[in-house]
């Protein structure tokens, strides 16, 4: 079976660009156990198997990034963008060696159990799940990861991906370090422009648009560059009607 045959579950865009990192991994036994990582990214506790909400439909974050449904896989896709581009400056530039699928491999797993921490609320947000009150994600995950079997590398890419500040520890390798700032930039330039639209959004409208995806903020951003006030005004009535 197939890479793609594994975890494509339909005829989703966001699958099919998953599988497309996934099978970017040379190393065939590590893509095919990220594979099965992927298609079943669950957790056992006291004889109790954790799900969550799916990786489809899962933000990346609560309020920072992310922060709408479909995010969690924008981001992986985004950030193994950039991860591979760091890998070329890595290579071209200052002639390092750089081990890419670590590096694919830790992006598509630094927040893989993330949406376990998440739970789905009656009125479409989302918020903390029961087991969020008890374990973080990056705890999660890392332990996960542990008893599967993974490699001690692989394990602290993943575990350093928060980086120095805010991680139990940072990042050691080349690796970790490419996966860590992969990450933190892609968290960094969404969160930025949901912030830019929501206050665009506000200053011309006098509304709180809720639930903002990427797409839609950027969207908003680029009406201000091009039209001024009055393209935020139809950007946001755009969203609007496509919501409806």
């Amino acid at each position: 079976m197939g890479t793609m045959a594994l975890i494509h579950k339909g005829d989703s865009d966001l699958d099919s660009r998953l599988a497309k990192i996934v099978d970017k991994i040379q190393d065939r036994e590590l893509r095919n156990r990220i594979a099965q990582f992927i298609e079943n990214p669950t957790i056992e506790i006291e004889g109790k198997t954790y799900r969550g909400v799916s990786l489809e439909a899962s933000p990346a974050g609560l309020s920072h990034h992310h922060s709408y449904s479909g995010g969690y896989v924008e981001h992986v896709v985004a950030a193994a963008e950039i991860a591979l581009t760091l890998c070329d400056v890595v290579e071209k530039v200052y002639r390092g060696l750089v081990n890419r699928d670590l590096v694919l491999a830790g992006v598509l797993l630094h927040d893989i159990l993330k949406p376990l921490t998440y739970m789905e609320r009656e009125n479409g947000a989302f918020g903390k799940s029961p087991l969020a009150d008890n374990m973080d994600h990056l705890t999660l995950i890392v332990s996960e990861m542990v008893r599967r079997g993974f490699s001690l590398h692989l394990v602290h890419i993943v575990c350093a991906h928060h980086g120095h500040r805010y991680g139990p520890i940072g990042p050691r390798t080349i690796e970790a370090l490419v996966c860590h700032l992969a990450d933190i930039t892609d968290s960094r330039l969404n969160g930025e422009v949901l912030r830019a639209a929501q206050y665009l959004t506000r200053e011309a409208t006098g509304i709180e648009l809720h639930n903002v995806s990427g797409k839609e903020a950027f969207q908003i951003v680029q009406a201000k560059t091009m039209e001024g006030w009055e393209g935020v005004t139809k950007a946001v009535e755009k969203v609007k009607q496509k919501r409806q």
